[in-house]
């Protein structure tokens, strides 16, 4: 009498479920990162401050007046003169006149000018400007 015998298979890896398996990781990686905003490359220390308040994520993302020294100021991503900032900051409150202004002043800005850069809003018509600070730390 003759048995039949099976021939024993080596073990295979389903690839189609792996790649299956390796989409989905990729999709929840993708959607659980979060994505960096581009900063300019003015490394700005901010002060800190007892009363400084946390507000609430506006609608619209200010444009940011940062000042490190009066070679330092950008507004926005565009490096800009102290000269030049009144016109600036009237043009740019021209082109989006719904989008704030607020300012980053580094702790070691020299307060003449910070007061030029306040003078400058000034005349540009801007008032109530936000200004960034960091918590003290305990």
């Amino acid at each position: 009498m003759r048995f039949y015998t099976r021939k024993k298979r080596s073990p295979q890896l389903i690839i189609v479920s792996l790649i299956d398996i390796l989409a989905i990781l990729l999709i929840f990686f993708i959607v659980s990162t979060t994505f960096r905003k581009d900063q300019p490359r003015l490394q700005i220390n901010l002060p800190e401050s007892q009363s400084a308040e946390t507000v609430a994520a506006e609608q619209r993302e200010p444009l940011i007046l940062r000042v490190k020294s009066a070679d330092e100021i950008t507004l926005g991503a565009d490096p800009i003169a102290i000269e030049g900032l009144a016109a600036a900051l009237r043009a740019a409150k021209h082109s989006t006149p719904d989008r704030a202004i607020a300012m980053q002043a580094d702790r070691e800005a020299p307060f003449g000018v910070v007061v030029k850069v306040l003078d400058a809003l000034k005349q540009a018509g801007v008032k109530n400007i936000p200004t960034f600070t960091q918590p003290e730390p305990r």
